[in-house]
């Protein structure tokens, strides 16, 4: 069996569960190397996965040869950086969301990896948990009619800890959340966003207003085709991680998400008790394993992504708009590109 040999740069929290897949669950893989600025890491890490080989840089990553693939798993601020160094390496690409931090970058590293005639892929993983891939399916042979509206909700448990966005490296809110809606709304429409308007606020988490950044949002979409679709995103549910989306037809409607994890209530005098999601990496564990084996047997077969730099620089443009739509307080048109043939 052919495999595909492949370096993972950033081994945090999700950088290690991609690195664990590929290791453990994906045999088209051979994980050849993990790398991390934190270089004590990235050696426990290797060593957890049994594999021989941890660098600290991307640089130090690419230069080894049995590397043919890299998954960029770095803080947001530092995407475009590995890109461009792993396109000048000649090495095809997995980024993780956001895709960058601005428009202008992404747009960059669209035109940087198509001269290097290297292939990018990006981690928008809703597009692989199988609900949303059945609900897709659906909307395509016609069961629920022409999409006319896309509704989608997203509350995270928690706030992240201060230190996170004391870091400076990570996205704002609209980047590095709602971004998911954004590109979860594009493809279930089969649509562009034209126009956003953004509402949000620091409404429970007052120590991210020193970041000039906000814990809560309402957006209202609107796509090239005049269709509509609107947004919550939330950092504090307080009872669990809550992702569900909506989309209606002009013949029916499809709901996507739970909050229950099992399949199981106890029900006694004091009330019914039932288990929730609590974390991302439960939600959408099966779908963090579906894209990463997309992306390997994609390579492996010398095919292009099927969500790629320019979905990935589509759903920044949305932010972004999503952003200024706030500080502006009023609609905003996204800069949207047309896709290269």
């Amino acid at each position: 069996m052919a495999k595909l040999g492949i370096g993972v740069l950033g081994v945090g929290t999700m950088g290690r569960q991609h690195a664990q897949n590929l290791r453990c669950l994906i045999p088209e893989a051979r994980l050849v190397a993990v790398a991390d600025a934190d270089v004590k890491r990235a050696k426990q890490t290797a060593a957890d996965l049994e594999i021989d080989h941890f660098y600290e840089s991307a640089e130090a990553l690419v230069q080894n040869p049995d590397v043919q693939a890299v998954v960029i798993v770095t803080p947001a601020k530092f995407h475009g950086a590995a890109m461009r160094v792993c396109a000048a390496a000649g090495k095809d690409i997995f980024c993780e969301k956001p895709f960058t931090l601005t428009v202008q970058e992404a747009d960059q590293m669209l035109d940087i990896t198509r001269k290097a005639g290297v292939r990018v892929q990006v981690g928008h993983v809703r597009r692989y948990d199988p609900p949303n891939v059945r609900a897709k399916q659906r909307i395509e042979a016609g069961e629920i009619g022409d999409p006319v509206i896309f509704k989608s909700l997203a509350r995270d448990p928690a706030p992240p800890p201060v230190s996170y966005m004391a870091s400076g490296v990570n996205g704002m809110f609209f980047q590095d959340s709602t971004v998911h809606e954004f590109d979860l709304g594009r493809w279930l429409m089969s649509d562009e966003i034209a126009e956003i308007h953004a509402y949000g606020g620091v409404l429970v988490f007052p120590e991210i207003a020193q970041f000039n950044d906000i814990d809560t949002a309402l957006l209202n979409l609107k796509f090239t085709r005049g269709t509509l679709g609107a947004v919550e995103n939330y950092m504090q549910s307080g009872y669990g991680y809550d992702i569900r989306t909506e989309i209606v037809g002009s013949k029916g409607t499809i709901i996507t998400g739970y909050l229950q994890h099992t399949a199981e209530i106890v029900l006694t005098v004091n009330g019914a008790k039932t288990d929730v999601v609590d974390h991302f990496l439960v939600r959408f564990r099966e779908g963090y394993l579906l894209e990463m084996r997309d992306f390997v047997q994609t390579i492996l077969a010398d095919k292009q992504p099927k969500v790629d730099a320019f979905d990935g620089r589509q759903a920044v443009a949305a932010a972004a708009a999503a952003e200024r739509s706030y500080r502006d307080e009023c609609p905003v048109p996204v800069q949207n590109r047309t896709r290269s043939v």
